[in-house]
């Protein structure tokens, strides 16, 4: 398979350097996709660096070790959801570690398969799980929720201000069995027509969440991170919208602050220590020209801490 057929992986400069990559250095890539990091990452920690990369998908998983290949025993592979990190680094023998990468975005290879309905541009099946393991899906949710249910799905997890217009639609059209019907009936109820992005993406978005329990998964896998870093090992998140940002930037802070009491609190009784330091208190976006050249990174926010 060529590369040209492969995701493209985003802030690829930005990550290396957020890593501190090094020569012989032990990465885990909690989020593999198609292994796009992982290649970046094998290269650029030449001689003898390893990286163990993490997917609940395991097309995915096959997918990246047919890229990865000429990488031999440089590069392990785990068909595992990231909340399950500490024990999959633990059962491979692989802590400390130098760094741990996590990008939350969806790969080319989920948008495009067919039988998976992450995409509401083709009438697909409406699933939408990372792994076939998984019982709930998409259409479980749609289908079956009552109108409020539904309604609170889509705006808290999609941050969606019509959710009850699309809510009370989505029950109206019941059933539903395909992504590219549901979008349909979502246009028709969000009443925006003008947005440079398609008016389903933040129900899309909520829908995909809810399934895969995307928001508890990255807490827990956060939590499991500082255990798996070695001194200086650094941490790195690529999110895409404001709920998985809002985590990751709480995370990282809380991890490096000296007193977690609350901001009433007179007199600190905590006794919390700081494990992480923030490399930046900024987030770091990328390029304008990445974002021309590779319209999928245009949301994308990197963080990064370092172990200490």
């Amino acid at each position: 398979m060529g590369l040209e057929l492969h995701h493209t992986p985003v802030m690829v400069p930005e990550v290396l350097e957020g890593l501190a990559v090094q020569p012989g250095g032990r990465y885990i890539d909690a989020t593999l996709g198609e292994g796009g990091h992982t290649e970046a990452i094998l290269r650029a920690s030449f001689p003898g660096g390893q990286v163990l990369g993490l997917d609940a998908d395991p097309e995915a998983v096959s997918v990246a070790g047919e890229r990865l290949s000429e990488y031999g025993d440089r590069v392990l592979y785990a068909n595992t959801n990231f909340r399950t990190v500490r024990a999959t680094a633990l059962t491979f023998d692989f802590v400390p570690v130098h760094g741990v990468l996590m990008d939350l975005g969806l790969s080319s290879l989920q948008l495009d398969a067919e039988s998976r309905g992450f995409s509401f541009r083709r009438p697909d099946p409406l699933d939408m799980r990372f792994s076939l393991d998984q019982r709930l899906t998409a259409a479980d949710i749609v289908n079956t929720y009552s109108q409020s249910e539904l309604a609170d799905v889509i705006f808290q997890l999609g941050e969606e201000r019509a959710a009850r217009r699309i809510a009370s639609a989505i029950v109206h059209h019941r059933p539903i069995s395909t992504s590219s019907e549901l979008a349909g009936i979502v246009a028709g109820a969000s009443g925006r027509s003008r947005s440079k992005i398609h008016p389903a993406t933040k129900t899309f978005q909520a829908l995909r969440i809810a399934v895969n329990d995307e928001l508890a998964a990255l807490q827990t896998a956060l939590e499991q991170t500082v255990s798996l870093l070695g001194h200086g090992g650094r941490l790195c998140v690529i999110s895409y919208h404001s709920l998985e940002d809002r985590i990751v930037k709480t995370f990282m802070r809380r991890e490096s602050s000296d007193c977690v009491c609350p901001p009433s609190t007179p007199v600190c009784h905590c006794n919390h220590r700081p494990t992480l330091r923030q490399i930046s208190r900024k987030v770091t976006k990328p390029s304008d020209s990445e974002v021309e050249s590779n319209r999928r990174s245009r949301s994308a926010r990197l963080r990064v801490a370092e172990r200490i």
